[in-house]
């Protein structure tokens, strides 16, 4: 008998006695032990059950070996069934359960676990949940163009992408500070993609606790600020091998690699078992989070093999079973989306109609419309004109396309005309803001991305003075619509309903002094109009306009330097018109 042989009969018999053991051991799952974080909490706020169990399996991680959920009963008799998940944060403990309740008053809840050899369950527990500050989470409004909280208050976006390039506990770019600067000066939300939880060694099914922890830090510090996280689940370069490489290829170090070419990536079958098991982790783990209000699910999808080299009715395939599964398991029915890349011929109908939100990229230098010449002389185009330009037309293309809410999901950073830092550059950023909200966009555009390099371009007050003028339109609860303004030589869009008309009006070559802009198709009669001062901050003093032959016209006023201070009406203004 060979040595070879003679191994592999050892080896059998050890397997069959580890067979036999296991098969005169193994018992029905038991749970020993259910500890609740309080006895009572805030509406959508974190309840948490701490678990100690006895279950039989190999991979905490797989509920096809171990199943754990729980049913929470609501004051109204609703029944939520809210996923576990493995958390080795404490020996004594191992396993979770993340809850965030809706209704004020007492719930009931059980906790259940199933594994292959039979299902168990604890005895029933309560807990009761009290009026707290927090609007809930967020969803599509029922005008189907914005976006609302649970408890009807319009939500608008406001802020940026903010990533955290996280590799070791405590050393990730977001920080407590760069959140309260984003705070301080309006934004509401950030938008991120994480690192992989899984890696190649954890291996697929398996995921890293350091980096799950990581990301336990971040919602809690935007939860405490009532900041909103955009989570962007899959970034291009972890599903690429090589499209636009460099930093862009980093499937090599995807465990994905090992049951799938970076190109076959969206049609593997094995693959995408996977992703459901990740994708159920990740509800269970921070679905609980009001803090957490869109999935944004792919990033960039051109640039992948899947799409490049792939076959892209199956990348679109793989967009549907993405938006299918966090609409049918998100227990809070947070909204999807999705994009390609920014440049002028990424426009993809297809993913816009997927996805509950329509999501555009913009970036300018990628082919869309602006001065070739490094030196703009006095007859040529003015640069700022052709940026707003652009967010407008690719803003009512959304509009005019897809009824749903529209967001340019990534833009900015140095693919624009001029450099971080110019006073150009604020400008374009300051502009983009402005002309999205006045072409229906139910969020600031996704400008790319919170760093020292970029923040003098950027995070200044325009975030603030534009979240002031936003934060009492009731977007959620208004049937607003494309206005007709006219301006003249200026450039103007608005937004209108019976309720309110609000806009934006430009010219960046001579100011917006002295000139006058007309909304065409309103209900005669006498209206209040409120002008805003975009780039300080500030209403003027209320005026009063008539509206006849379904016209109503407002002159800007032109602002002079007064007492040795300066006043400046400046290069655009925003304003707000109520019917009295």
């Amino acid at each position: 008998m060979s040595k070879k042989l003679k191994r592999l009969l050892v080896l059998s018999a050890g397997m069959l006695c580890v067979n036999l053991a296991g098969l005169v051991t193994a018992e029905p799952p038991s749970i020993l032990s259910v500890r609740p974080n309080a006895a009572a909490v805030g509406l959508y706020q974190k309840f948490e059950l701490r678990i100690d169990l006895k279950a039989t399996y190999t991979n905490p991680f797989d509920p096809d070996e171990i199943d754990l959920r729980a049913e929470f009963t609501s004051p109204s008799g609703k029944t939520w069934r809210i996923w576990g998940f493995y958390n080795p944060s404490s020996w004594a403990s191992l396993w979770m359960v993340r809850f965030a309740p809706t209704e004020k008053g007492s719930w009931s809840y059980v906790v259940k676990i199933t594994d292959s050899e039979g299902t168990a369950s604890s005895r029933v527990g309560s807990f009761t949940a009290a009026e707290s500050a927090h609007h809930g989470f967020v969803r599509i409004a029922p005008n189907q163009r914005y976006l609302r909280f649970d408890d009807g208050a319009s939500f608008y976006g406001v802020g940026m992408w903010y990533n955290d390039s996280y590799e070791l506990f405590n050393e990730g770019r977001i920080t407590e500070d760069g959140l309260d600067n984003l705070k301080e000066r309006g934004a509401n939300f950030i938008s991120f993609f994480p690192t992989p939880l899984e890696t190649m060694g954890t291996g697929l099914g398996r995921y890293d606790q350091n980096r799950c922890g990581r990301l336990d830090q971040l919602f809690e510090w935007c939860e405490q600020r009532d900041i909103l996280i955009s989570w962007n689940i899959w970034f291009h370069s972890y599903i690429s091998m090589a499209v636009w490489g460099g930093g862009n290829a980093r499937y090599r170090n995807n465990p994905y690699k090992l049951v799938s070419s970076a190109k076959d990536f969206f049609g593997n079958e094995e693959a995408w078992e996977y992703q459901e098991k990740l994708y159920r982790y990740i509800i269970s783990r921070w679905g609980y989070s009001r803090a957490l209000f869109l999935w944004f699910t792919v990033d960039e999808i051109n640039g992948t093999e899947g799409w490049s080299q792939g076959d892209q009715a199956v990348a679109e395939q793989w967009c549907r079973k993405m938006d299918r599964y966090f609409n049918e398991h998100d227990p809070y029915g947070r909204p999807t989306t999705g994009t390609q890349s920014g440049g002028i011929n990424q426009w993809w109908p297809g993913g816009y109609k997927i996805f509950d939100i329509a999501a555009r990229e913009i970036y300018e230098a990628q082919g869309h419309p602006m001065p070739e010449s490094g030196k703009v002389g006095p007859e040529d185009e003015s640069p700022l004109r052709l940026s707003y330009r652009n967010y407008a037309i690719q803003t009512q293309n959304l509009w005019n396309g897809f009824h749903k809410p529209a967001i340019i999901g990534e833009c900015g950073w140095d693919h624009t005309y001029y450099e971080p830092g110019m006073p150009g550059y604020l400008a374009m950023y300051h502009n983009a803001i402005w002309v999205g909200l006045a072409n229906g966009l139910c969020a600031t555009p996704f400008w790319w991305a919170y760093s020292s390099w970029i923040n003098d371009g950027v995070v200044t007050n325009q975030m603030r003075h534009f979240s002031e003028f936003v934060s009492d339109i009731d977007f959620a609860n208004l049937d607003l619509k494309p206005a007709q303004i006219t301006a003249g030589d200026c450039d103007a869009w608005a937004m209108r309903s019976d309720k309110l008309i609000f806009g934006w009006v430009v010219n960046p070559r001579t100011s917006v002094a002295n000139e006058s802009f007309t909304i065409s198709g309103l209900p005669n009669g006498t209206y209040e109009v409120r002008l805003y001062r975009t780039w300080r901050g500030r209403y003027l003093q209320r005026e009063t306009a008539t509206c006849s032959g379904g016209k109503l016209s407002h002159r800007i006023p032109e602002l002079k330097t007064r007492g040795g201070h300066a006043l400046h009406i400046g290069n655009d203004v925003a304003f707000k018109i109520v019917p009295k």
